[in-house]
């Protein structure tokens, strides 16, 4: 099988190479080069994502086409030290170099140059995307943020279809796009030894691409029964809401502008519909965090003393958005202060983004950006006063914190462990998040200890864990088709919505033809993110948290433990961060936790009691769904195998660990969203929310 890359024209950087560089001579030489570009990189990204306009994707796409063609030399580089004797770490900085992006670039400097542009534009594309109806004076124009409110708060069926189907037509110009995106990857990936790009992200997990493919059905397996109990109890009370004829789609499928969120991935704001018990530690934090802001508000227009003009207005309730959300984040700050790491940096605090500029637009996906390796970290976001965003920011913290503790590494080691890792750490700290902690915060009321009020705090957590774990899975699973082929442009969409109904239970209650491209109204796909990291990490949250508990000597059932204020924990937990990508992930887990093997038991031991309540609910119910052709609107294309191309043209890359990427281009979704989940139109940047 031919080594990655020996297909690649000799770059001018090769030929200028030192003749008698060793191979520990060359890895340090990459990573000083990496540092040296990194800031450049990540401020072009930045403004990209901040200030979207066409001078900043111009900037953000050449910026990229630098660091790619610079990746292409360096792995070109690389070959001269195949089959040579060298240490341990070098070898393993050679294999992250060659699995140093998840947008793969073919050598030719046009097609590159081509596949940057496309990537910014798609990026933009999402974060300018807006549904307008009306024409003239009475045009109005919603984007994102505006949409997922009415599907949060609504619960007028057509209010919420309408919201759902307008975000959707935003993604429709992209498919072109899109499907030359992934002809030009696909030829990068090819270049570098693999069959697809596919096959080279799942290279990325210290095992064999059909490893790790497997390995994710197995977990999978683990959780899937969980999931079905919670789908049929929630289906139950949306027909108590809406009416049996509504609450589902043809084999039981719940509808998708129903579950509160635009993906259908977090299932949250179903929570007034969802409650198991209305008067049971009562768990709003949604209303103490509007509360807190309305305060803000209040007191600010106490203290103006100028005009009440409707600018001045305006930018008082700015000040206010903005008061609030920095007064959440100093709250989450606090957490991990509490377990002995360090503050934020000053510079956190004067060059984030909080909420949404009322003079741009703006991508407002959470995301974690480290902009130079060493210190200068950032989030964006648009943080509003609800309990999503508030849990949103412990997550996108994490991913600062994995920053700056494996900062002090090599620039190539600077990722995490893997990609699941790096979306786990903020998520493990959510779940320390217990009614009593919250209680403790002043964020809710003091909280019996009752049978009913555990099962609410189970719900709510689960409506966020449980119920993303399917999504998870099938987005990478659509792009792994795509990717391999199995899944052409002509099924794009069809291909989506099977996948959809196999692990979700979920359809639309219309057909989605092909006209449409709803793919790509998920941030994560034109963002070209990885995803199956995600999946991962809400396995590994879990079992990171079971760790710590028993960390901090904790004893009593799962659910109940937080940490929080434990140094304890807070030391195994920074001895984990430190670690980055420099060894086998594996050997990480295993020094946390005590196994090298990533396990759902901690899932099913958390929420073990919910289970046997929701079991109880569903007797007599016909729970489980028909996801066949007959059952969903859109006719489905097959889906695509779990893993179509599993033996790579590179036996190196069969141990390599490629999503814990160089940093140069590794960090980006949050949604929630790792080792920066990055999103390909970026060389370098973010940690994105899920």
């Amino acid at each position: 099988a031919p080594t990655p890359g020996t297909d690649r024209a000799a770059t001018p950087a090769a030929a200028t190479a030192p003749k008698d560089e060793t191979a520990d001579q060359f890895i340090a030489r990459v990573n000083a080069e990496l540092k040296a570009m990194y800031p450049q990189m990540t401020a072009a990204q930045w403004l990209s994502s901040t200030y979207i306009i066409d001078d900043s994707k111009l900037l953000a796409a050449a910026a990229n086409e630098r660091y790619l063609s610079q990746l292409n030399s360096w792995i070109e580089q690389a070959k001269r030290f195949e089959g040579q004797e060298m240490s341990p770490q070098t070898a393993r900085s050679i294999q992250l170099l060659k699995l140093g992006t998840s947008m793969p670039a073919p050598s030719d400097p046009a097609k590159l140059a081509e596949l940057t542009r496309i990537a910014a534009d798609m990026e933009g594309m999402y974060g300018a995307g807006e549904y307008c109806t009306g024409e003239g004076e009475a045009r109005n124009c919603r984007q994102l943020g505006a949409l997922e409110d009415v599907l949060r708060n609504s619960r007028d069926y057509d209010e919420q279809l309408e919201a759902w189907r307008g975000w959707h037509t935003i993604s429709k110009p992209m498919r072109d796009d899109y499907t030359r995106f992934v002809e030009l990857v696909n030829l990068g990936a090819d270049e570098m030894g693999f069959a697809d790009a596919g096959e080279m992200w799942r290279s990325g997990y210290d095992m064999s691409p059909v490893e790790i493919a497997a390995e994710t059905d197995r977990l999978w397996t683990q959780v899937k029964p969980l999931y079905e109990d919670l789908h049929c109890y929630t289906r139950t009370r949306l027909a108590a809401e809406y009416g049996e004829d509504k609450a589902q789609v043809a084999g039981g499928m719940l509808p998708a502008h129903l579950l509160g969120n635009m993906w259908q991935q977090d299932w949250g704001n179903l929570w007034d519909i969802v409650v198991p018990y209305e008067n049971a530690g009562k768990l709003d934090i949604t209303s103490a965090l509007e509360s807190r802001y309305q305060q803000i508000h209040a007191q600010k227009l106490a203290q103006h003393t100028g005009d009440r003009s409707p600018s001045s207005l305006a930018n008082i309730e700015h000040e206010a958005q903005e008061a609030a959300a920095r007064q959440m984040t100093k709250r989450a700050e606090d957490f991990y202060t509490s377990l002995g790491l360090q503050k934020l940096p000053e510079s956190y605090w004067e060059n984030t983004q909080f909420i949404k500029p009322r003079d741009r637009d703006v991508v407002c996906h959470a995301s974690a950006w480290d902009m130079n390796m060493e210190g200068d970290v950032r989030t964006k976001m648009c943080i509003k006063p609800n309990e999503e965003d508030f849990t949103t920011i412990y997550h996108e913290l994490g991913h600062l914190y994995y920053d700056l503790a494996y900062n002090k590494q090599p620039p190539l080691f600077q990722a995490g462990a893997h990609d699941g890792f790096h979306e786990a750490i903020g998520d493990t700290i959510v779940l320390a998040m217990t009614p009593k902690y919250l209680e403790s915060i002043g964020l809710v009321d003091a909280q019996q200890q009752s049978e009913q009020a555990l099962i609410n705090a189970q719900m709510r957590m689960a409506l966020a864990k449980v119920s993303f774990l399917p999504f998870g899975l099938m987005i990478d699973r659509w792009r792994w088709g795509v990717f391999d082929g199995s899944i052409t442009p002509d099924q794009y969409n069809a291909a989506w919505w099977d996948l959809k109904a196999k692990y979700q239970g979920v359809a639309p209650v219309e057909a989605r033809g092909e006209e449409f491209f709803d793919a790509g109204a998920k941030y994560h796909v034109p963002g070209n993110t990885p995803y199956t990291r995600y999946f991962l990490a809400h396995v590994l949250q879990f079992q990171f948290y079971k760790s710590l508990c028993d960390a901090a000597g904790y004893t009593g059932p799962l659910h109940e433990c937080s940490f929080y204020g434990n140094k304890a924990a807070g030391a195994k937990l920074q001895a984990m961060l430190d670690k980055g990508a420099s060894q086998p992930w594996q050997s990480t887990l295993e020094e946390l936790t005590g196994g090298g093997k990533m396990d759902a038991s901690a899932v099913l031991e958390y929420f073990a009691p919910l289970q046997d309540w929701l079991k109880q609910q569903n007797e007599g119910q016909t729970c489980g769904w028909q996801a066949s052709a007959d059952a969903s609107p859109a006719k489905p294309a097959a889906a695509p195998a779990a893993d179509a191309n599993t033996k790579p043209k590179a036996d190196a890359a069969a141990d390599a660990d490629a999503a814990a990427k160089p940093k140069a281009d590794a960090n980006a979704d949050s949604d929630t969203d790792g080792d920066k989940a990055k999103t390909e139109a970026k060389p370098a940047g973010e940690a994105e929310r899920g």
